[in-house]
């Protein structure tokens, strides 16, 4: 299945002047973030037992733990002073925190931050933040 979006005027010209754009840009520039997020109630819907058995686990019901982890990754490898793991999710304040206090501190003038369109990752200040260290 594919988003209707993606056949919008505007979309296709945007993803054909990236894909001409990304021919002209240096692999060593380019800096990858992503995170993750894992809670305790991330269970199995479906299991194994021998035949004619009932396959039998138990989880936790009610309260639950959120952990989230965020990353950077150039082309020589993970950026470690850009790497943090969170105790509970992430939201706004939370992102533009890392990206001042881990992810720009690490990043080298000419550097091309690229990340998914997350809300959090919008927030105000953290654009600036990047290009403060001399990324973009």
């Amino acid at each position: 299945m594919i988003a209707r979006e993606q056949r919008r005027p505007d979309v296709v010209r945007r993803r054909r002047n990236f894909v001409i754009a990304r021919r002209f840009v240096e692999p060593d520039r380019l800096v990858f973030l992503d995170e993750s997020g894992a809670k305790t109630n991330m269970t199995r819907r479906y299991g194994r037992a021998p035949v004619g058995e009932r396959c039998n686990f138990y989880t936790v019901h009610g309260h639950w733990k959120t952990t989230t982890m965020v990353s950077a990754i150039r082309r020589t490898g993970v950026i470690a002073p850009a790497t943090l793991l969170l105790d509970g999710p992430m939201n706004a304040a939370t992102f533009l925190g890392y990206v001042e206090r881990c992810l720009s501190p690490a990043l080298r003038p000419g550097e091309i931050v690229v990340m998914d369109n997350l809300g959090s990752h919008k927030a105000a200040g953290v654009e600036k933040s990047i290009e403060r260290a001399g990324a973009s």
